[in-house]
């Protein structure tokens, strides 16, 4: 919807990060001291306060290419900026919307990219993204309650939220702690399949934290590994004791036949 009055430029500067998947409406901080990027801050503060965020793409078949990266980004405005004495810097950039990353143009002083700007949908029945969102909110509450940490304040932020979209994007990259469904999920522009995506991963990340609880028992997070040797030792014992009753067995039904080969005999 904010398509309709948004202005983008048909090619922008991109930062590829290997470890963050950004989002329209997310606040991130970045620190900026790389010798072509302090370039890009510097003419970029000079005319639109726009570049790119793309995720650096981690497929083998990638590994070749310089910086290869994932062609769905997001574009972000600076809203602050702080130059140090060192001629680094720290910036706060604001996602606006996802982008399709076209082609490379340069890189030189600094990656630039064409871009073209992708607008989210919404194909879900009346009342159907009410009841995804209060779903995700409840997942949320289960994987806290089960130890994982949430930033604070969060989940009363997003319960704020009342754009089924903005909720979506903004659960997803603040909350989602795998690059690699934050990516699908920024990829997703359907924002029912976004949310459903988003709850089947919660719903992993729940099964896998109570597995881990089963085995952890009493013992503190530093000691889980000291429940893993006793079932390995169980197991091995087991295989021995297996083992032990087949050799016996065998020794039996030898011993046996030749008893009965000697009577036989004499």
């Amino acid at each position: 919807m904010e398509m309709e009055t948004l202005w983008l430029p048909k090619s922008a500067p991109v930062m590829t990060l290997p470890s963050t998947v950004f989002f329209p409406q997310a606040l991130l901080p970045l620190h900026i001291f790389e010798t072509r990027y302090r370039q890009m801050l510097e003419d970029v503060l000079l005319y639109d306060r726009l570049f790119a965020v793309a995720r650096m793409d981690p497929t083998p078949s990638n590994t070749a290419t310089f910086e290869p990266l994932s062609y769905i980004a997001t574009i972000g405005i600076v809203r602050a900026s702080q130059e140090k004495n060192d001629a680094t810097s720290h910036l706060l950039l604001q996602g606006l919307c996802r982008v399709e990353i076209i082609d490379i143009v340069c890189e030189e002083p600094y990656r630039t990219v064409s871009i073209r700007p992708l607008a989210t949908a919404n194909t879900a029945a009346s009342g159907e993204l009410e009841f995804l969102r209060a779903n995700i909110m409840h997942l949320l509450d289960i994987r806290q309650r089960l130890g994982v940490a949430v930033p604070k304040g969060m989940t009363q932020f997003l319960e704020t939220i009342d754009d089924p979209d903005t909720f979506a994007d903004l659960a997803a990259f603040n909350l989602c702690n795998n690059n690699c469904i934050k990516q699908k999920l920024l990829e997703e522009l359907d924002t029912r399949r976004r949310m459903m995506l988003f709850s089947k991963h919660l719903n992993s990340e729940i099964t896998a934290q109570r597995l881990q609880r089963k085995l952890q028992g009493h013992l503190r997070d530093n000691h889980i590994q000291d429940n893993w040797p006793p079932l390995i030792f169980q197991k091995e014992a087991c295989l021995a004791r297996y083992a032990r009753h087949k050799i016996a067995n065998a020794t039996a039904r030898f011993r046996q036949h030749s008893s009965a080969g000697r009577a036989t005999l004499s």
